[in-house]
Parts: structure tokens; C-alpha cells; sequence
């Protein structure tokens, strides 16, 4: 415990899973307590392919980044954007252009506090610990780095099917894109239970039950309604996939999260 100590503040509750921390594990990180990976293995144990899915999720982002980099595009504001494992934002990026600035938005305290640490020496990347739904607390702060001038990436991954539709993610999305100038791009991955066999279904149920004793309950949501996120925007080939659909450079199996890029005209 020392040792998770140096990274960890003292107001997170260790006792109670949290969907980051779960991500952590499934991605294979170390930045996770035993009430997450208890969680977590109950979510394996129903649907053994969660950590491939959690996996390909993140390798669309790493394709989404490298894309919207050799579009022009240098500036990323990542709302959502987890605990730091290999291939984040930032590295990828600045991977391709050593100037690209990267705000991260998470409202985990080990995902800021460890992104902050992480990023101490990179003047280009910072870490703010707010909730993607506070957009007036974020864009002030993505101001302090950012040139809302000129184009940005936004990228919501993994994120909005913990909002409800109590509250509005479609006018949070919506009041992102409204403050950002044209030929910026919104990326969302978003999970769904469509096409589900019956017995896939009840397996579905289950996990949903699993997070909803974590810190956010799962909001799944149809095609139609993930669609409903890029009104407005011109949607870039092939549309709204599967993640492992989208512009794939290796083999992934269907993995139940839907992935699309769209630009502000």
C-alpha cells in the first residue's frame, strides 16, 4: 500500500470500484485496487472478451489520433480520458508532431494525479480533474493551453455511455462542438447491445448490474441513438462501425463498442 500511496489521493475510496480504474486492468495497467479488479474479473467472467474490446477501443484511438495529426490537426481535448497506460493521446501525437497539445478531462483523482505526474515535463500535455459534463469548467480550462481558434480533435471515448440521458449528453457533445471552430472533429466510441443474441443479452444485463454498483452505471445506447451525437457534422468513411471496423490495420473480432469521426463543416 505504500507504494499505491505515492499515487493515489487521499480522498479516493478504495473500497469502491471505479470504471477507470476497471479500464486500467482490463488494458492491462497496474493503476487498480482490489474492489476493481473484483469487479472487473465479475465482468470477465460473463463476457470473457471485455478486455479485447477495452483493447481494440484503444487501438481505434491510437488510429483516430495518427489520422486527425496527418489531417493538420495539432490540438486534442481528450474528455473522459482514463488512467495513462501505453499509448496515450500525447504520445501519440507528438509521436508525429512534437508540438500537437493535448488537454486531458477526467474526473478520477488517480487518473489526473497520475497524469499529471506523468506529464510534469511536457509542457504541450496537462491533466484537469473535472466532469466532461461541466463544459463551461472544461473549456475554460482547455483555453489555457488550447487555440480555440484554430482546429481541434475531440475525443470521447468510452465515455458517454456512463452519462445518462438525464443528463443530456447530447447537449453536452453538442456544446463541445458549438464553442470549437470549423474543420475541428469529434471521435466517440460508444458501447451498444445491438445485434445481441438473446442469451448475449441476459450476459449484457449482468455486467450492466456489475457497474452499476461501481462509481457510474452504464447507459448503452441503438445505433440511432449513438448517431444522434454527430448531428450537424459531415461523418468521415466508413460512418458510425464497430471500432474495429474503422479504418482497421489488423485483425480485431467484433467487440459490441461503436466508433465513428465526424468534422465540424
Amino acid at each position: 500500500m505504500k507504494e499505491e500511496l505515492k499515487w493515489v489521493p487521499s480522498t479516493v475510496d478504495v473500497t469502491r470500484p471505479s470504471v477507470a480504474r476497471m479500464y486500467d486492468y482490463y488494458l492491462g495497467g497496474s493503476h487498480n485496487f482490489e474492489a476493481d479488479r473484483a469487479a472487473a474479473k465479475q465482468v470477465e467472467q460473463i463476457f470473457p472478451g471485455i478486455a479485447q474490446s477495452a483493447q481494440a477501443n484503444r487501438s481505434f484511438l491510437r488510429r483516430v489520433v495518427r489520422h486527425l495529426v496527418s489531417s493538420g490537426v495539432d490540438q486534442f481535448l481528450d474528455l473522459g480520458s482514463g488512467i495513462p497506460t501505453v499509448g496515450n493521446v500525447h504520445e501519440i501525437a507528438q509521436h508525429d508532431n512534437p508540438s500537437a497539445r493535448v488537454v486531458y478531462v477526467d474526473y478520477e483523482p488517480v487518473a489526473v494525479s497520475h497524469s499529471n505526474a506523468l506529464l510534469a515535463d511536457n509542457p504541450n500535455a496537462t491533466a484537469v480533474l473535472a466532469d466532461l459534463r461541466a463544459t463551461s469548467t472544461v473549456l475554460a480550462a482547455a483555453r489555457e493551453v488550447l487555440d480555440f481558434s484554430r482546429p481541434i480533435g475531440v475525443l470521447i471515448i468510452a465515455a458517454l455511455h456512463f452519462v445518462p440521458d438525464s443528463d443530456d449528453p447530447y447537449g453536452v457533445v453538442a456544446e463541445y462542438m458549438a464553442d470549437l471552430p470549423s474543420g475541428s472533429y469529434l471521435a466517440i466510441t460508444h458501447a451498444t447491445w445491438d445485434n445481441l443474441t438473446e442469451e448475449e443479452a441476459a450476459e449484457a444485463r449482468k455486467v450492466a448490474q456489475i457497474y452499476s454498483n461501481s462509481d457510474n452505471k452504464l447507459a448503452i445506447r441503438t445505433y440511432a441513438e449513438v448517431t444522434r451525437f454527430f448531428d450537424g457534422l459531415e461523418l468521415l468513411e466508413p460512418g458510425i462501425v464497430t471500432v474495429d471496423e474503422w479504418r482497421p490495420d489488423s485483425y480485431e473480432d467484433h467487440t459490441g463498442i461503436y466508433g465513428a469521426v465526424a468534422r465540424k463543416p
